[in-house]
């Protein structure tokens, strides 16, 4: 809970993530609870020389099987989420995961390149009023097929949005 708290309390973290920084260990347990805990693929991403939590990757199990991750800003920049992200792709095809969906935002290109580096190939943009900032915020949706339906490609978002469009040169 120690390394968590440590990871969201940190605003530049929390930049490009859907809440706001956790101000106190009470927050971050409510946020342990609501988004990872008895998840099934929640898993913190760890270092190998002493397995201390550094941060986590996830997916979740909705229609859109959203993967997400975030990491200590210490460790930015030096492979680790793409080395966890191919790790955690493995099991998700072992189990059967037909696909999973990832969206940054445009201001944020070095998550889109984790994408990429696991395999996940951009689909289409769309710009969404983001809760709870509350700032809009236009969205670049990846996604990676498992199971051979290699053109399928995830809707809802393209659906929800009023604006969305394909960007070329992603």
């Amino acid at each position: 809970m120690d390394a968590l708290y440590l990871l969201l309390r940190d605003e530049e973290v929390n930049t490009f993530l859907p809440w706001f920084p956790v101000k106190n260990r009470e927050e971050t347990q409510k946020f342990y609870e609501q988004r990872l805990a008895d998840k099934p693929y929640s898993l913190a991403i760890c270092l190998k020389e002493d397995d201390y939590p550094i941060g986590y990757i996830k997916m979740d199990t909705g229609e859109s099987h959203d993967f997400g991750y975030a990491l200590c800003k210490e460790f930015w920049h030096k492979g680790i989420v793409s080395e966890a992200g191919r790790a955690f792709i493995s099991q998700l095809k072992k189990d059967g995961i037909p696909y999973i969906t990832a969206t940054h935002d445009r201001k944020n290109p070095k998550s889109g390149g984790v994408m990429r580096q696991i395999g996940m190939k951009y689909c289409y943009s769309y710009e969404e009023q983001w809760q709870p900032k509350n700032i809009p915020v236009v969205f670049r949706m990846f996604q990676l097929n498992f199971d051979g339906q290699k053109d399928r490609v995830y809707q809802k978002y393209w659906n929800c949005y009023e604006v969305h469009f394909v960007e070329t040169g992603i």
